[in-house]
């Protein structure tokens, strides 16, 4: 193949991942916002996942729902990312303090229960914060198990244990 048949290619390419990372970009934001409160953190977080997405694009296999394969590499990235001390944050920024999250998704944010739903995920480790991102998302458990390579009985499993630690730790704030 010539150069110019290359360029042709990696040009369409390029345009295709545009298009595709366009139509599910608020799989990028969604999952800076769940790893990270700090403005800052939640910037470069969304960036190095878009320099991800992109430099494994090549490898992308079609057989599979393109938002699937982003919220694998997402969720990695952002896991990657925060045990890697590439945030600003040494602890977690108290909830309070991020009211702006909770209005720009159209909540109540004197909603005493929408804050301490915010603290129980801020607490949660990197897997359990996926599996409720994706759960919130209406992921199916197939879904979810793709994305985080685990199997369905184990997503199950997981988000039972989950929703009952969350459930009782909104029944212990109150």
């Amino acid at each position: 193949m010539g150069q110019q048949a290359l360029a042709m290619e990696a040009t369409e390419q390029d345009a295709r991942f545009g298009e595709l990372l366009e139509r599910h970009r608020g799989i990028v934001f969604k999952v800076a916002n769940t790893y990270c409160r700090d403005p800052h953190d939640r910037a470069d977080l969304a960036q190095e996942i878009v320099t991800q997405l992109w430099r494994s694009f090549r490898r992308y296999d079609g057989a599979r729902t393109f938002s699937t394969w982003m919220y694998r590499i997402a969720l990695n990235v952002a896991i990657s990312f925060r045990r890697s001390g590439g945030h600003h944050e040494q602890h977690l920024v108290p909830f309070d303090a991020q009211l702006h999250d909770v209005a720009a998704n159209g909540t109540d944010e004197s909603d005493e229960r929408v804050r301490a739903l915010y603290r129980c995920i801020d607490a949660l480790d990197p897997l359990n914060r996926a599996l409720l991102l994706l759960y919130l998302e209406e992921r199916s458990y197939r879904e979810i198990a793709d994305i985080l390579g685990l199997s369905e009985t184990n997503v199950a499993t997981k988000l039972g244990r989950l929703k009952q630690r969350i459930r009782n730790d909104m029944t212990e704030e109150n």
